[in-house]
Order: C-alpha cells, then sequence, then structure tokens
C-alpha cells in the first residue's frame, strides 16, 4: 500500500507497555530511498526528548485508530544511545543504535534492507552478531546518507530545460518502507498542480542549491497525471504515470531481483 508521508506524521507510536509519544518527522537514505528512521517526538516521560524508531521495531499499524506498535519497551527507549535529531545522524552513531537494539546492518547484504526486502522479520539478533566486524570496518569510510524529509521538503525541482517547481512532499511503500514517490508541486506553471516524480529519474541533488535535478523535461512533468493526496494510489494510477513517462515500472525490476535471487538460492 502506497502512502502520502503526511498520513504518517502525528501517527501514535506505543511500545508494549505504553504509548511512547508521536511521529515527527522521517530520515531517508539518500541511496536507496529507504526510511530507515522515524523521528518520534517523547511524552512528558521522557521529558519530549526526540527518539529514533527503526522500522525493523514496527509490530503493525492501525490506520483507523492512527497508531503504530512497536517490539520495543519504554525502558528500553529511554536507555537508547542518545543521538541528536538536529544534527546528521552518521554511520556509527547507527552501528551504536543498531547493535543496541540487535536489528542487522541493512548496508550489509544486497537487498533495500540488507537481506531482504522488507524490514519486517529481520530484526534477529544472530543476524548483528555476524555482522559487527563488517559494519565497523566500514564506519571511517562509508559515512552514511540519511537526510531528513521535513528539511528537504521546498526543495527546487530542475528539469533537463529548466525549473519546474519543488518538492511538495513524498509518498511511501509502507511494506518496503521506501519512498516511492516524490510529490512535487509545479506551481512554477500556470495553473500548477500537483505531480510524481520516481527517485529513480534524479540524476543528482545539490544540497547548496537546495535543488533536485530529474532527468525529466518540463513538459513530461507538467503534463503527468495529477496527484490528489485525498485519493489512494490505484495500480492503474501509477501504469498511467510510468506508461506517460516512458519509464519502465520499480515492481518490475524487483520482481526480477526476486527470481534471481530464488534461483541463486536453490
Amino acid at each position: 500500500m502506497l502512502r502520502d508521508v503526511n498520513e504518517l506524521q502525528g501517527l501514535t507510536i506505543r511500545a508494549t507497555d505504553g504509548e511512547l509519544g508521536s511521529a515527527k518527522q522521517f530520515y531517508f537514505d539518500d541511496d536507496s530511498w529507504a526510511i530507515r528512521y522515524v523521528v518520534v517526538k517523547t511524552g512528558g516521560w521522557l521529558a519530549g526528548k526526540e527518539v529514533l524508531i527503526s522500522p525493523y521495531s514496527i509490530l503493525k499499524t492501525d490506520w483507523s485508530a492512527r497508531e503504530v506498535d512497536v517490539a520495543l519497551t519504554k525502558k528500553q527507549v529511554e536507555n537508547s544511545p542518545s543521538i541528536d535529531t538536529h544534527l546528521p545522524v552518521s554511520r556509527q552513531h547507527e552501528i551504536s543504535y543498531l547493535g543496541y537494539y540487535g536489528y542487522p546492518y541493512y548496508w550489509g547484504g544486497p537487498y533495500l534492507w540488507g537481506s531482504g526486502y522488507y524490514p519486517s522479520g529481520l530484526a534477529v539478533p544472530s543476524v548483528v552478531s555476524n555482522q559487527i566486524g563488517t559494519g565497523k570496518s566500514h564506519a571511517s569510510s562509508n559515512d552514511t546518507h540519511l537526510r531528513s524529509t521535513e528539511a528537504i521538503t521546498g526543495y527546487h525541482i530542475e528539469a533537463v530545460d529548466g525549473e519546474i517547481g519543488h518538492v511538495h512532499g513524498f509518498v511511501l511503500d509502507e511494506q518496503a518502507w521506501a519512498i516511492r514517490y516524490i510529490v512535487v508541486s509545479t506551481t512554477n506553471w500556470w495553473p500548477g498542480k500537483k505531480v510524481l516524480v520516481s527517485p529513480a529519474w534524479i540524476k543528482k541533488i545539490s544540497w547548496g542549491e537546495l535543488k533536485f535535478y530529474t532527468a525529466l523535461t518540463r513538459e513530461a512533468i507538467k503534463n503527468a497525471p495529477e496527484y490528489i493526496e485525498s485519493r489512494k494510489i490505484s495500480r492503474d494510477f501509477e501504469d498511467d504515470l510510468y506508461i506517460h513517462y516512458g519509464q519502465p515500472p520499480y515492481w518490475l525490476h524487483e520482481a526480477e531481483h526476486r527470481s534471481l535471487f530464488s534461483l541463486s538460492s536453490v
């Protein structure tokens, strides 16, 4: 199921022994576009401190009640490694955090979440013990690519032939915890509308210029199917989107990778 990231903001995060707080923003990996952490603003029990919650810990999401259950206790969260959510999260911070909870290193395998496509079911301590050395060896040379969804909202979108709009938001695959689309507001054109652009079509991100560079033309983006936030994104809508842009859909690429993985496992 695809969800607008705005739907996730404000969700109540519940530990096994009580409420932790509410989802505030998200850190995503600008290489794979997976959402690696939810920034949770805790309640009075932790003096409103902001903590990170990994999708590895999520048990279930009740969208009608706007609640997310995680396989953590409040004491675990309270004693977790301190991370300043107002500063970049480094690979060293991640190693400390993932090691504390017994989570696998997502950079330790060929798929979106290391050894799998989805974070669910991967939080096995034995996996971590086998990867501790590998993770530390990479820590000094390969820094993290984590970015805040809140920080980059508003970045300008540059097509191959000029500016076309700005980043309005993101659309998330709730099973893979991956950003499938960037929501682009084409207010540079009249009349403006919101359209979707896949991260796969982003050639470069200039953090200094606050700008995304795409491999698309302004005309292609301007004439793309309109994205209306109140409507669920159907597979038919996605089909139309990829046909419009003349690009192969992500699910075919992922199906091919799963098939190759299945053959190699035989």
